[in-house]
């Protein structure tokens, strides 16, 4: 039998061409195993972190980046520092994140501006370099509680960590910031009046406005990509133990919040109405790319108190759809620009650990 020799440009060919598919059926069979079966809504699954406490991926306006907050004690990292890093495109493409806060104090809440050349978030390091102290839940009865920082003012930095504004300048909390879909406005959480409400900036000229006026905590607030709805977290103490609680608490610099719904408004602040009533912790608030369906974290599911899934809902509160289903904690849900990825943050993956890490996935209908 005549032996058929293949010219060698050809046998480089097939050799690139069925590695090439072995790495693309490697990379699904790893992103096979980073779901569960019941998750229909997530391909082609992808793990981009590997250890600490990483919360709070939120994408560029051009969909190439991720600006994130993370804490790692073990690769020095104390408390919560803000990341940047560019979402690989390619199987063998890393993520490689490099710090862009000040390394000092303590940061959240960092979102891009609509140039993808800069970021907001939040930081403590005009009060002090070290990381502020975290509460003794012991006192509280154990009950999960997150500090308020008074030291937290929200700044404006280029990607290579330089600070070029400091938009909020209070003796009060100021964190929470997001930005409007055409850039013009920031959206943000502050104590100033004496409660946790929500402020709307104008950042070119600075002029503001308060949207919020009930007791309880409003935070986490986002505007839907069309720009004319607002979306956050609330809690709404109504026995008087409960307002006595929010309050004693407020007095301290502290919310426990877990007792939240999902609001939604006008963009301008009007026409408040509550979108959820699980009870327990209902957060992580977002609207999906259509602007009318709301994708959130949740508990309610559980009387203990977790695990945390993802969900979705109609505005009017109707088709409630469970999406994520991590024993653990599923969380920070935000859509790509173009609607086609999301990016969510869950303890999935973890070897058993409390790690929690970012992932990102194609969205299926």
């Amino acid at each position: 039998m005549q032996k058929i020799v293949l010219p060698l440009f050809l046998m480089i060919l097939v050799a690139s061409c069925n590695n090439s598919s072995k790495l693309a059926s490697a990379e699904n069979a790893v992103a096979d195993t980073l779901k569960y079966p019941d998750e229909t809504h997530f391909k082609n699954i992808r793990q981009l972190t590997f250890g600490g406490d990483n919360a709070e991926a939120y994408w560029s306006y051009d969909g190439k980046w991720l600006v994130f907050q993370k804490t790692a004690p073990k690769e020095g990292i104390p408390c919560d520092q803000m990341y940047i890093g560019k979402v690989p495109t390619k199987p063998d493409e890393k993520f490689e994140p490099k710090l862009v806060s000040t390394g000092t104090g303590r940061t959240t809440c960092g979102f891009f501006m609509k140039d993808n050349k800069h970021i907001v978030y939040a930081s403590t390091h005009l009060g002090g370099t070290e990381c502020p102290p975290v509460p003794d839940r012991a006192k509280y009865g154990n009950k999960y509680i997150w500090p308020l920082y008074s030291t937290y003012d929200i700044f404006m930095a280029d990607l290579n960590g330089k600070i070029v504004k400091q938009l909020t300048n209070s003796p009060y909390y100021d964190a929470e910031a997001t930005i409007s879909p055409d850039g013009k406005k920031m959206i943000y959480t502050s104590t100033k009046d004496g409660d946790i409400e929500l402020y709307i900036m104008d950042l070119k000229t600075g002029a503001e406005k308060r949207i919020t006026d009930m007791p309880g905590y409003d935070g986490g607030a986002w505007f839907s990509p069309d720009g004319t709805k607002l979306i956050w977290r609330a809690s709404r103490p109504k026995t008087e133990a409960e307002v006595k609680e929010y309050k004693d608490l407020l007095a301290e610099n502290l919310v426990a919040p877990t007792n939240m719904e999902v609001w939604v408004a006008n963009a301008d602040g009007s026409n408040a109405r509550q979108v959820t009533s699980y009870g327990q912790a209902n957060w992580a608030p977002a609207f999906m790319p259509d602007s009318k369906r709301i994708i959130f974290a949740s508990n309610h599911e559980y009387k203990r108190g977790f695990p945390f899934n993802l969900y979705t809902i109609n505005e009017d509160g109707t088709n409630l759809t469970k999406i994520s289903r991590d024993k653990g904690f599923d969380a920070f849900p935000m859509f790509s620009p173009n609607g086609k990825k999301i990016v969510f943050c869950s303890n999935r993956n973890n070897g058993g650990t409390r790690d929690t890490n970012i992932f990102v996935a194609d969205w299926s209908e």
